[in-house]
């Protein structure tokens, strides 16, 4: 029996089909936009920062200072444009600062 290869294909491009269709590639993209934080908002921010997650398309950060907290809010649309630009896709739909 013989097999032919009608086909052939890079190993990156069937290890990329493989991410995309698992979902591992959107996980690995969360996580580079979590990674990402500190740069994006800074030392100062990132020091008052808690935590950062994302879930249903939604990045959660907690703040402990109220009034780094009100700054936050107000240049939220910013901070998720700009994340998302650093990660080439729209990973997140929204900010949210608690």
């Amino acid at each position: 029996m013989v097999i032919r290869r009608t086909q052939s294909r890079q190993i990156k491009d069937i290890i990329d089909e493989l991410f995309k269709e698992s979902g591992i590639d959107r996980q690995l993209k969360e996580r580079d936009l979590i990674r990402q934080w500190d740069e994006v908002v800074g030392v100062t921010i990132a020091r008052s920062t808690e935590s950062v997650y994302i879930r249903d398309r939604k990045m959660i950060v907690k703040i402990r200072s109220a009034v780094i907290r009100n700054e936050l809010q107000m240049i939220r649309e910013g901070l998720r444009l700009e994340l998302n630009k650093r990660c080439g896709q729209d990973i997140i739909d929204e900010v949210v600062i608690r």
